[in-house]
C-alpha cells in the first residue's frame, strides 16, 4: 500500500516500502518548486521504466551499456494542458551492433508503465 500524505503548501507526499516521494507545484501554480511535479514522476517512470528494458537487454548480451542514454521528449496540448506526445529517443553505444538495433527498441517496448497507459487500469476513488 502507498500512502499519500499533505506536508503543507501545495507539496504532496507518497510513502511506499520505506522510501518518502516528494512532490511540490512550480511557482507559477503556487508551489515551491521545492520537489518535481506529479506529472515529471509520470515522465520519470516511464523514461526508467524503458531504460530498464533497454539496460537488460544489454546485459543478457553482455553488450557495453558505455554511451547508453535515453531523452524524453513531450508535446503539450495548449487547451488541454495534458501530453499529447512523449517521444523517448534512445541513443545507443558506439559500437552497439546493427543486428540488434530493431530487438532492443522490441524489448524497450516491453515497458509495463507503456502497457499501462495503452491498456489503463481501471482508477476507482473510495472516500471514507
Amino acid at each position: 500500500m502507498m500512502e499519500i500524505t499533505f506536508p503543507g503548501g501545495v507539496k504532496v507526499n507518497a510513502q511506499y516500502q520505506g522510501f518518502e516521494i516528494a512532490s511540490d507545484q512550480p511557482e507559477i501554480n503556487g508551489g515551491e518548486n521545492s520537489a518535481p511535479a506529479p506529472s515529471d514522476f509520470f515522465l520519470a517512470s516511464l523514461g526508467t521504466c524503458a531504460g530498464f528494458f533497454a539496460l537488460r537487454f544489454c546485459q543478457q548480451r553482455e553488450l557495453s551499456t558505455d554511451g547508453l542514454r535515453m531523452q524524453l521528449t513531450t508535446e503539450h496540448n495548449a487547451e488541454t494542458k495534458r501530453f499529447d506526445r512523449v517521444k523517448i529517443t534512445m541513443q545507443l553505444p558506439k559500437d552497439f551492433p546493427e543486428k540488434y538495433r530493431k530487438a532492443i527498441i522490441r524489448a524497450t517496448d516491453q515497458c509495463a508503465v507503456k502497457k499501462a497507459l495503452i491498456d489503463p487500469p481501471k482508477i476507482e476513488l473510495i472516500t471514507l
